[in-house]
């Protein structure tokens, strides 16, 4: 299934044009085989991440394999990453996690997050999270504040 979410159109997970050209081109350049629609959709979705992870920092959160792509592109731009997160109201950490665990393990934590990406009002591209893990989530010392 693929969502009918427009960029920028998702409330509360706005992207600066500029951030978001700069962020499809990092993204393009670090990986060709994705097309701009695609990669332009990846900034959206990882945003709407970005911000569900704001607003919920108790809660893990694993992002799925493609919006680890977009969250990879967007923390290489510190600056503009840095602005969002301010504008989103808290610093989200991008914490790697090695930890073992099976396809299916992995699998629910991106089923769990898109259910609390929608759960806090946010829409969910659901071809985004129609993939793996990836080994990364937003909680730093068991999903508290980072010291």
């Amino acid at each position: 299934m693929t969502s009918t979410v427009t960029p920028n159109a998702v409330a509360g997970a706005h992207v600066p044009e500029a951030v978001r050209a700069r962020l499809v081109a990092r993204i393009r350049a670090d990986r060709p085989e994705i097309g701009a629609e695609l990669a332009d959709r990846i900034v959206t979705g990882t945003g709407v991440f970005l911000a569900a992870s704001a607003t919920h920092p108790a809660v893990r959160m694993t992002p799925s394999a493609l919006v680890d792509v977009g969250w990879h592109a967007w923390v290489l731009h510190t600056v503009d990453y840095a602005e969002y997160c301010d504008w989103i109201g808290r610093f989200v950490q991008h914490v790697p996690d090695n930890a073992p665990r099976t396809m299916a393990q992995g699998r629910a934590e991106v089923v769990r997050t898109a259910a609390v990406i929608k759960a806090a009002g946010f829409e969910v591209d659901a071809e985004l999270w129609a993939v793996a893990a990836a080994d990364c989530s937003q909680c730093h010392a068991g999903c508290h504040d980072s010291p």
